[in-house]
């Protein structure tokens, strides 16, 4: 999975202050922007952002959310820049050598200054409202960022978890530029790894109970990845949702007219290149066609902190004309080749948010720059639709794009973009539902679906995967859906995988002689997990015994190829000796005994909810209070997603990763939306929204979307302009 920049243990000292963070200018204009917003936070800590401008809005929102978490603001951008090493030290110098390969001050600075001047506007007043905040509350001390530019806001232009540049290894990137410094070990897991995830389904007006269209967003992230604001301005801005750290537009939302949920792609939208490197005349050169070009070099100087104080460290990098090189192969230099259009990137992510029904928002797919996602929509006028990665080039499909392509042979250039027409997609399947779970688009809509046959390979590398599987199952028996019975939809709690996992379990037992030692250790969980219905629950023993089992058995499984599918559930049925899934069961037993006392052992006992600071990385104990969580991990088909493991020997398992923002939206003539954030929408534990949804999180329990100025009367906690 790729390493998401909330995730990044940062300290908390400051560097020297670069420059004053406001003069008497700066203020004056502050204090007019601020008079025209207006912020209302209702009684779950939401903040409702109203400006008589798109660019007040914009205004009120960053400086809302630096109100709840500055701390992730500014962690998010240093990791945009490349500036982690300046807060973290040493340790994280190829982590910014990475950014600073595609992430270049003076070219965003010129991208800014040659940005539509709307766009400016937006960008100016993110700037503004953040260093309103910072003048306005000196006993905040930013760890590197004193002053916030407009250009910065393009170095972070696309809300998910990460980017395509962290896809780039820090290893072989580490290998090839010299050496990382005080390599952190890895953490080790208590249960599988997390799958990268989002739910996201569409129901058409034909199958619900209101005959208007019904959306699912069900983003899988990071815990506190997001907060959930709304903005409103008198330029017709309206728009509810998540919005990531940092960035002034709703990333997965809806507003009167359109909603909509974006879930990791499949899709290949990064190519390796490997280049054929040739010394002569005192420069390095590369083969391309029949000649040789010039090798781009460059210097990059990556600042660092140190006990002492600042340091520095200097690299020369080198790009051919396919992209930066990141590592060596074979005897070969490997650039890599990936999208590079922030100004566009951050308009498609804007205009998104105004958009007024089905067509506007096609319109807005057209910029191509939602480069990792799939998308699932809804509108008011009741259609529904699936977009298929935004961000596809057309290739040569007699190369195998999941290796690095010969770079001087010039049939290996991409060939285009696939338009949003060419890509697998869907608009009103008779079916009259849409649902994607990170999985290929060729389920989408069950039988109606795109067909395989008809794309390249590279257009999808996912597969299938369980929650997909179980999606498909509930949407094509279920009709009349209500905005309650989708939520129950999005927290049913079958566990698909277990269908293939458990039978050969069952078998490898059966088939057994009654002599073994081995089978009558684990004949009671086998009788256990026979009667088992497969759904999770804080008071179920099998799903503890099945969780625990799938886990050994995933420590076992031989080195999976590259089969596209995106888990290896059905690998690990198909590719484990009777004897690993006895001796797997049998350690599970024998882990869940030594930590708990017995392997019959509740799932609510272990699986558990805590939030005990503000920390970006979190710490857990078993000695401090938790909440029980009855849903799993992705990976074994639930679609409510809760990652949890082990940390500093805790015996209990504590969630990281999976549901964060959950909402079910109901269009029509009037909008009506539940949700629910994991924890609460601030990171100050003192505040009373720290945790204030957690109990609600844990069970599926929704809250009420206070969308229109009617809903959100009596439900006011403050109203202040910002500053105030």
């Amino acid at each position: 999975m790729i390493l998401p920049a909330l995730l990044l243990a940062l300290g908390f000292t400051t560097s020297p202050v670069a420059g004053q963070r406001a003069t008497p200018p700066d203020s004056l204009r502050w204090k007019r922007e601020a008079q025209a917003v207006t912020i209302s936070r209702d009684d779950w800590g939401i903040p409702h952002i109203h400006g008589k401008t798109d660019a007040d809005a914009v205004f009120g929102l960053i400086y809302a959310q630096a109100q709840d978490d500055f701390n992730r603001i500014e962690v998010n951008y240093l990791n945009a820049m490349g500036r982690l090493a300046e807060a973290q030290g040493e340790a994280e110098l190829y982590r910014d050598l990475r950014m600073r390969l595609f992430i270049d001050p003076d070219s965003m600075r010129a991208k800014y200054r040659s940005s539509p001047e709307w766009l400016k506007r937006l960008m100016n007043a993110w700037a503004d409202g953040v260093n309103y905040y910072l003048s306005t509350h000196p006993q905040v001390r930013p760890k590197v960022i004193q002053r916030f530019e407009p250009w910065m806001a393009l170095t972070f232009t696309e809300g998910s978890i990460g980017s395509d540049i962290e896809s780039i290894s820090l290893d072989g990137l580490e290998a090839f530029y010299g050496t990382r410094p005080g390599k952190k070990a890895s953490v080790t897991r208590s249960t599988s790894d997390e799958p990268t995830g989002t739910n996201g389904f569409a129901i058409a007006p034909s199958r619900t109970a209101s005959g208007e269209a019904l959306l699912l967003i069900n983003p899988h992230t990071s815990f506190y990845f997001r907060a959930e604001i709304q903005m409103t301005s008198d330029e017709g801005l309206n728009v509810y949702g998540a919005v990531t750290w940092g960035q002034f537009f709703v990333y997965q939302g809806f507003n009167q007219h359109a909603g909509w949920i974006h879930s990791s792609t499949g899709a290949d939208a990064i190519d390796e290149y490997a280049e054929t490197v040739v010394e002569k005349r005192g420069g390095m050169y590369y083969r391309y066609g029949g000649g040789v070009r010039a090798l781009k070099a460059s210097r990059i100087t990556v600042p660092y902190k140190t006990p002492a104080g600042m340091a520095q460290r200097e690299f020369t990098v080198y790009r051919s004309h396919h992209g930066p090189i990141v590592r060596e192969a074979g005897g070969r230099w490997i650039a890599v080749k990936l999208m590079e259009e922030p100004v566009k990137a951050l308009t498609q992510s804007y205009l998104r948010t105004k958009a007024t029904g089905y067509a506007a928002f096609k319109k807005t797919m057209e910029l191509h720059t939602n480069s990792s996602n799939n998308t699932v929509f809804a509108d008011a006028s009741g259609n529904i639709a699936y977009f298929h990665a935004n961000f596809v080039p057309k290739r040569d499909t007699s190369f195998d794009w999941t290796r690095p392509v010969d770079g001087s042979n010039p049939a290996t250039e991409w060939k285009g973009l696939y338009s949003v027409d060419q890509s697998p997609g869907l608009l009103n399947p008779p079916n009259g539902w849409i649902q994607n779970t990170n999985d290929w688009p060729y389920s989408a809509a069950g039988s109606n679906s795109p067909k395989r046959e008809d794309y390249p390979s590279y257009m999808d590398r996912a597969g299938e995967n369980p929650r997909g599987i179980h999606a498909q199952q509930l949407l094509a028996n279920s009709t009349a859906f209500t905005l309650e019975s989708l939520i129950a939809a999005a927290f049913d709690p079958y566990l698909t995988a277990f269908d293939s996992l458990l039978p050969p379990l069952f078998q490898a037992y059966d088939e057994a002689p009654d002599s073994s030692s081995l089978k009558r250790k684990v004949s009671e969980q086998v009788a256990m997990l026979r009667s088992w219905d497969r759904r999770w629950s804080v008071g179920s023993i099998p799903t503890s015994v099945a969780v625990y089992w799938g886990d050994q058995l995933a420590r076992v499984v031989p080195d999976q190829p590259d089969s596209g599918q995106m888990w290896p559930y059905l690998y690990m049925a198909k590719h484990t000796t009777p004897d690993q899934r006895l001796e797997a069961l049998a350690r599970a037993s024998d882990k869940l005994t030594a930590d708990f006392g017995s392997w019959k052992i509740p799932w609510g006992d272990i699986n558990r909810f805590q939030r005990l600071s503000g920390d970006i990385v979190q710490p857990f104990s078993d000695s401090a209070p938790s909440i029980p969580v009855p849903f799993t991990s992705s990976r074994w088909g639930s679609l409510a997603a809760f990652g949890a493991r082990s940390y500093n020997g805790s015996k209990r398992i504590y969630g990281t990763y999976g549901n964060t923002f959950v909402a079910v939206v109901e269009f029509g003539s009037r909008v009506r939306a539940k949700a629910i954030t994991a924890g609460g929408e601030s990171g100050d534990p003192r505040s009373p929204h720290f945790k204030d949804q957690a109990e609600r999180y844990t069970t599926g329990n929704l809250r009420e979307v206070y969308f229109y100025p009617e809903d959100l009367q009596g439900h006011i906690e403050r109203v202040y302009h910002p500053g105030q």
